[in-house]
C-alpha cells in the first residue's frame, strides 16, 4: 500500500519547529520564595541520541567541512579551527539524517531519485539504490532528464536526493521547474539555493558519504519496516566506501 507522502510546506514546518528553542519563564506564583543555586545544565550529545557511536562520525570525518563557508551554511557550523576548517555540528548532523531518512521513507522507493555526480559519491549512492531499491543518476546528469519526455533518460521522480548542490545543480534546477522537493546533502560551502531538506554533512569525503548514504539507507528500512532493528540491517559502512 503507497505510503502517505508529506507536503514541501509540512516539512518546513517540521524543520522551523526542530529549530525553535522557546523557554517560557515561569510566572511571579511559579516562581520559588528563595530561589535555589542556579545550575546551568549544558546540553550534551549522548550516545543514547545519536544514529551511530560518535566515535564513527569521527571516524569517518562527517563533522569536517571546508575551508569555505556560505551565509546558508553558517548555522551549521559549530567552530573554525586553526587551520581554517569549518567544523559542523555533529548533533546537528545526526538530527538531520534521521530526518531525510523519515522524510525520504514516506515515499515509494521507484519514485525516489539519488543523484551522484561526485566521484566519491556514486559507490555509496549505488549502494543505497541497491538497498532501498530507488532511481540512480551517477556521472553526468543529462540536461531534459526530468523535464523532457522525449529523452531517452527520462524519469518522472516524486523525491529527489543529491550528494552536492553544487555539483548536482543540473537537477536541482530541474526539480524546481517540476515542483519536485530535493534533499541535499550539504557542506560548509553549499548554497541552499531550491534545496528543500539540507543535510550537513562532508559531503567531499569516501568514509564520509558512505557512512551518509548507510544511515539514510537503514533508516528507510527501519521507517519502512522492513527491519525491526538497527541490528538487522547486514551491509556493513565498508561495503559503501
Amino acid at each position: 500500500m503507497p505510503r502517505q507522502k508529506i507536503s514541501l510546506e509540512d516539512l518546513r514546518a517540521e524543520l522551523e519547529k526542530e529549530e525553535e528553542t522557546k523557554v517560557e519563564e515561569p510566572t511571579e506564583e511559579e516562581k520559588p520564595r528563595k530561589a535555589p543555586k542556579k545550575t546551568v545544565k549544558k546540553e550534551v550529545t549522548t550516545e543514547e541520541n545519536l544514529l551511530v557511536p560518535i566515535e564513527e562520525y569521527l571516524k569517518a570525518g562527517i563533522h569536517i567541512g571546508s575551508q569555505y563557508k556560505t551565509g546558508d551554511m553558517r548555522n551549521y557550523i559549530y567552530k573554525t579551527r586553526q587551520d581554517g576548517l569549518h567544523v559542523l555540528d555533529i548533533k546537528t548532523v545526526n538530527e538531520r539524517i534521521g530526518i531525510a531518512a523519515e522524510f525520504l521513507s514516506k515515499y515509494e522507493p521507484a519514485r525516489i531519485l539519488v543523484v551522484a555526480g561526485r566521484v566519491y559519491a556514486r559507490k555509496p549512492a549505488r549502494k543505497f539504490a541497491e538497498n532501498v531499491g530507488c532511481l540512480l543518476s551517477m556521472k553526468r546528469f543529462v540536461p531534459g532528464t526530468l523535464t523532457n519526455p522525449i529523452n531517452p533518460n527520462f524519469v518522472e521522480p516524486d523525491v529527489i536526493l543529491v550528494s552536492d548542490p553544487g555539483v548536482d545543480k543540473q537537477v536541482i534546477k530541474e526539480a524546481e521547474r517540476i515542483r519536485v522537493p530535493v534533499v541535499a546533502l550539504c557542506d560548509t560551502n553549499n548554497l541552499l539555493k531550491d534545496v528543500d531538506l539540507c543535510v550537513p554533512l562532508n559531503n567531499k569525503g569516501r568514509k564520509s558519504l558512505a557512512l551518509a548514504y548507510w544511515l539514510l539507507a537503514r533508516g528507510i528500512q527501519l521507517k519502512r519496516g522492513i527491519i525491526k532493528d538497527a541490528k538487522d540491517f547486514t551491509p556493513t559502512i565498508e561495503q559503501f566506501e
